[in-house]
């Protein structure tokens, strides 16, 4: 099952419009979508290995853009979507990167950049607290653009042994990851009470 997404996922990173997709993805997981970007720049990078500077540019960019409409989300519209964040799973991911922001200020966003965690949070969060923008843009487009060239490189060093690898346990990963979504989804009402 999960090869078979895999496999389309790789079909997908070679379709002509591949960067657009890339490029959407990107601007949209700083601001707004549950999606990261690696998703499309990793197969893509297998498929064309010779780009993966320029992918991860065009990520890095799009996902600055992207920063700059999360801000202002935050920034002019956080008391409207207080209410209906406090209803999700974010709230919390919210409190907690608003308290690194009050304690660190611009490191936090810096480190939140290389972290495995939605970004929209950090960036939502600093609009909400009024950061300087210019500051602001300025680490999240440095620490965002490390972390997509580091990936890119790996992922082109790595080239066939690494697709090889990954292929080779797809199925695995997917599964663990299923696994892990439903005991998270089962543990959240408890954890939440």
């Amino acid at each position: 099952m999960f090869q078979k997404l895999y496999d389309k996922t790789l079909r997908w990173s070679r379709h002509r419009h591949a960067t657009r997709y890339l490029g959407f993805v990107s601007f949209a997981d700083s601001s707004f979508f549950p999606i990261t970007p690696l998703v499309m720049l990793v197969p893509m990078v297998l498929a064309q290995p010779d780009k993966a500077v320029r992918f991860a540019l065009l990520t890095t960019i799009m996902s600055a853009l992207g920063a700059i409409l999360g801000y202002s989300i935050g920034y002019f519209l956080f008391e409207a979507i207080s209410p209906w964040l406090q209803t999700t799973h974010y709230w919390n991911d919210y409190l907690a990167a608003k308290t690194e922001v009050d304690k660190w200020g611009i490191w936090a966003v810096l480190i939140g950049g290389f972290l495995p965690i939605p970004y929209k949070i950090f960036t939502i969060t600093a609009g909400s607290l009024n950061m300087a923008l210019l500051p602001f843009l300025l680490v999240s487009t440095f620490g965002r653009g490390t972390r997509f060239l580091i990936v890119a490189l790996l992922v082109k060093f790595g080239g066939e042994k690494f697709e090889t690898k990954l292929r080779h346990y797809i199925n695995k990963i997917g599964w663990i990851c299923v696994a892990l979504i439903v005991v998270g989804v089962g543990a959240y009402p408890l954890l939440k009470n």
